[in-house]
């Protein structure tokens, strides 16, 4: 489970990805809590979608 400290940060990643910036774009240094932040808003919705998504029949 990933702890995001800041929600600012966190907004900065998701806003980043819906305007299909790479990941690369993240511009926080590698190992800090800000990049963590970044990359959990980054890759979120991708998670949730995985998550959401059911296979067809699944519920048969």
């Amino acid at each position: 489970m990933t702890v995001v400290v800041s929600n600012k940060i966190w907004l900065e990643g998701s806003a980043a990805r819906e305007d299909g910036q790479p990941v690369s774009a993240n511009p926080y240094p590698a190992g800090s809590q800000e990049s963590a932040d970044w990359l959990e808003g980054y890759t979120t919705l991708e998670a949730e979608q995985l998550v959401a998504s059911s296979d067809p029949g699944e519920h048969m």
